[in-house]
């Protein structure tokens, strides 16, 4: 499946899930394979594959899998080991609502399905390619509705990483910053390096280099600074999930520039797919915080910076309320939410 970029986040082949090992990266560039949904979802909680949309991608595939994997069973038989995969690719990692998306998606296909056995499994694969070519087809669209927002020759500020690596191929954000930088609207992106597990640095420092996109990384704590010294024009990020009323699911630190665009006076942009609105989840009050393991902060990688006993708290995200965006990008359009317009009216 071609894609736009020079790297397959995501990839099916020859009966498996390729993907690129984030973990790794910028280091190393390599991938790994998974055959089943519980390598799929195994692949989703270490962070092998990571972004709501790519673990969205990733999810369907496991699906398609698994029902390949059973189709020499009978009808009841092959829903039932359906049904087991999606309970294992759901307890993967909670927040990312383009999971269960993605999940229910393929689960209510396959009940309306005519089909068993090996024409069931055909049609879910399609069903999964369709998905992969979707995700591809929306962030296009994202990024230009998004760079449309962009004056010429901005300075966009980003968090953590929602470009190709976060996705099927383009990127939310990250395609918001690729359409702004082929419309001569983007000059150049700093980059927060995102704590703890470094997603900035490592992967949107990474892909913006291999793209040719100037980059300029800096610390989490130094962005406040970067604003006051007049150097960002506009801040775009993207989204895990996005309750009823606007609210914000991020990785941590998202609401923290948010507050500090808002002081400066600087446009705070978020670019997400429709499959990241939750329109069942009322606020950001009600929207699943992971946590993550403590040895995330305590080490940078096999190195102990801090007491080995120390108490931690790692949250893998925060959430922003609706009035401190400016607008909400999607494939449909933009959100004024800081205006109070409404998620609703992207619904027909």
């Amino acid at each position: 499946m071609e894609i736009e970029g020079n790297f397959n986040t995501v990839e099916y082949r020859s009966g498996a899930l390729r993907l690129i090992d984030q973990r790794r990266l910028p280091a190393e560039e390599s991938y790994v394979e998974c055959r089943s949904a519980g390598e799929v979802a195994e692949a989703i909680r270490a962070m092998t594959v990571r972004g709501a949309p790519a673990i969205g991608v990733a999810a369907a595939y496991g699906m398609a899998m698994a029902v390949g994997r059973s189709a020499h069973l009978g009808p009841e038989a092959q829903i039932a080991v359906l049904d087991e995969a999606a309970a294992v690719l759901s307890g993967a990692r909670p927040t990312a609502v383009n999971l269960f998306w993605a999940i229910r998606r393929m689960r209510e296909a396959a009940e309306a399905s005519e089909f068993a056995g090996e024409k069931l499994a055909e049609e879910l694969l399609e069903l999964a390619h369709e998905i992969h070519r979707d995700d591809i087809a929306t962030c296009r669209l994202i990024g230009d509705h998004g760079a449309a927002l962009l004056s010429p020759e901005t300075s966009l500020l980003t968090h953590c990483n929602a470009g190709g690596l976060a996705t099927a191929g383009y990127g939310t954000a990250g395609g918001v910053i690729r359409s702004g930088f082929r419309e001569g609207k983007v000059s150049r992106v700093f980059v927060d390096e995102t704590r703890p597990f470094l997603q900035g640095a490592r992967l949107t420092a990474w892909e913006l280099s291999r793209d040719g996109i100037p980059v300029v990384l800096i610390t989490d704590n130094m962005a406040a600074y970067c604003m006051r010294l007049g150097k960002i024009g506009a801040v775009v990020v993207g989204a895990d999930r996005i309750a009823a009323n606007g609210d914000v699911a991020n990785k941590v630190g998202t609401y923290g520039l948010a507050v500090l665009a808002r002081e400066h006076k600087i446009p705070f942009y978020v670019a997400a797919p429709m499959s990241t609105i939750d329109m069942d989840t009322p606020s950001g009050d009600e929207i699943p915080i992971e946590e993550r393991p403590p040895e995330e902060v305590r080490r940078i990688g096999d190195t102990l910076i801090a007491p080995e006993k120390v108490e931690v708290f790692n949250p893998a995200f925060d959430v922003t309320p609706a009035g401190l965006v400016d607008a909400l990008i999607t494939e449909r359009g933009l959100v004024r939410l800081a205006e109070g317009e409404s998620v609703g009216s992207l619904y027909p």
